[in-house]
């Protein structure tokens, strides 16, 4: 088993959903197996367009045959493995390259850096989480078990030098509830610039801490994934009312209010102007349908 980097576009044309997901050609089967059980670095191309570079972590459970597909597989991700950076690290750093194994013995990049998949040696691994995971700042909950002096153990500016079962014991860690969810929030408030969706207000407390919460629009309960598609920032109010399917959202991002608010022109008073939520600007940073959908049929009250 071994560490690897999986190239996915936003604009793909294979049928991927990187927290689920991995469609590939055959021609690729050894190198993806080989990955089977182990932890993988998805990498957006520098040719897209705002491209994220490399975005994103997740585990990989089993790799199957594509049903719908000659010679196509499937590499299905373990179910809450997934995990985005809360920062995209640029597969050029301005001095040289994150991912080092890929240079040939005379220091240029190598044909390997062509191949949508590929094994990636475990101090390249580790840098990248690293970069990937930097809290400078980071974004606490107003209250919670999580203090302010208890960084992501791993990822603080004092942390411990590189040694090759770093990167091993850092994605374990990305398992737990507790890290998931600091992050998770990282992600979300950073997309949404600490602004509340609903409301379109922007609080910051007296601490510095932003007066919004990061919300799982498909709950984790629910096997709702921890990626920024599946996220929405909200002010406690908004959150409460979220939860409670008070409100909800079209595929379109319009705000919806339930029959069953008692106090309709309350809400509509919270609602900011434009009437529909403020969302990211790239597409792929946006809630996705699908989550949307979920929450409209499993928690909306129609």
């Amino acid at each position: 088993m071994g560490l690897g980097v999986f190239i996915h576009r936003s604009d793909s044309r294979y049928d991927d959903t990187p927290a689920e997901r991995y469609q590939f050609p055959g021609n690729y089967l050894t190198r993806v197996q080989a990955c089977v059980q182990n932890w993988i670095v998805y990498l957006e191309p520098s040719k897209v367009q705002n491209t994220r570079g490399y975005f994103a972590i997740a585990k990989v459970e089993k790799v199957v045959p594509d049903p719908t597909m000659e010679n196509m597989y499937l590499a299905l991700i373990e179910q809450g493995s997934y995990l985005d950076f809360i920062n995209p690290v640029p597969f050029n750093d301005g001095t040289n390259i994150v991912e080092r194994g890929l240079l040939n013995e005379k220091g240029k990049l190598s044909g390997r850096a062509q191949s949508a998949v590929r094994p990636i040696l475990p101090e390249d691994f580790d840098r990248i989480l690293e970069l990937g995971f930097d809290e400078q700042q980071p974004e606490l909950p107003r209250i919670g078990d999580i203090k302010e002096d208890q960084p992501f153990p791993g990822m603080a500016e004092d942390q411990a030098p590189y040694v090759f079962e770093q990167p091993r014991v850092r994605v374990n860690q990305m398992t737990s509830r507790v890290v998931r969810d600091r992050l998770f929030r990282r992600l979300v408030l950073k997309a949404y610039d600490k602004r509340c969706a609903i409301t379109g207000l922007q609080l910051i407390n007296g601490g510095g801490r932003a007066e919004v919460d990061a919300a799982h629009i498909k709950p984790v309960e629910a096997n709702g994934p921890d990626i920024l598609s599946n996220g929405i920032a909200l002010s406690g109010t908004a959150h409460w009312m979220f939860d409670r399917g008070l409100i909800g959202l079209t595929d379109d991002h319009e705000i919806m209010i339930s029959r069953h608010v008692n106090n309709p022109d309350s809400v509509e008073s919270l609602i900011n102007r434009s009437g529909k939520a403020i969302v990211p600007g790239l597409p792929v940073n946006q809630p996705h349908p699908s989550f949307l959908k979920w929450h409209r049929e499993n928690c909306f009250k129609v």
